[in-house]
């Protein structure tokens, strides 16, 4: 299946590891980019819209139709935050982008990036994971063709990649000793990026992505 994605947050290191496997990809003939700034990638698929108020998409709509997948890869740290301000930033802003990627693009393929530990319950001690919780839930009551929540725990940086964060380059040496102790912990980047590729055209059974089905899901063909 021939893939035209809409990709975000590809000025922070998940983003561009997902923007990468895209651009490489021979089944994603085109990407659009939407960010409060450039991306500063220049490719034959790519498109890029600077929009800085990311929590108003109206202005773009027009230029939103037509994909058929969305990588919503934007996020913020919760520490420091209040829950009001983590929730405005991780649910508001997300789920006004959702509803109306729903509304316009019927046949859609949302895909999420929460992180391991998320509560779905919206009840436990760890605000960050009610937060993530209850965003999770309301993002699959939206009418997308399917939506999939990614729970990535370590994620090993792409190689090269500009927006690598300091923590995890400076721990990338251990990758190894990580999978190897923590299987269902630690992926590559990249394996995120290709199953949010491939969950376009398989019809994965779960909704809700913990590591050992993001990696499998990477895997399928």
């Amino acid at each position: 299946m021939k893939i035209s994605a809409i990709v975000t947050g590809a000025t922070g290191m998940v983003g561009e590891g997902v923007l990468i496997e895209c651009l490489k990809h021979p089944d994603v003939e085109q990407v659009l980019v939407i960010g409060r700034k450039s991306c500063g990638v220049a490719h034959p698929k790519l498109k890029e819209i600077v929009h800085t108020d990311l929590y108003d998409w109206m202005p773009i709509e027009s230029q939103l139709t037509g994909y058929n997948a969305c990588y919503f890869c934007l996020g913020v740290s919760s520490v420091g935050k209040t829950e009001e301000a983590y929730g405005r930033v991780t649910y508001d802003l997300t789920m006004h982008a959702a509803t109306l990627l729903s509304r316009l693009n019927a046949d859609m393929v949302f895909c999420y990036v929460t992180g391991s530990g998320t509560d779905s319950s919206e009840k436990g001690k760890s605000m960050w994971a009610r937060v993530k919780g209850k965003t999770e839930n309301d993002l699959l009551k939206l009418p997308f063709r399917r939506a999939f929540m990614f729970r990535p725990g370590y994620m090993h940086p792409t190689p090269g990649a500009r927006n690598t964060q300091k923590y995890y380059r400076a721990l990338s040496w251990l990758y190894p000793v990580f999978k190897r102790i923590m299987p269902n912990f630690v992926i590559k980047l990249s394996e995120l990026g290709l199953a949010m590729i491939h969950s376009v055209s398989i019809d994965y059974p779960k909704s809700v992505l913990e590591v050992k089905d993001i990696v499998q899901l990477a895997k399928a063909q």
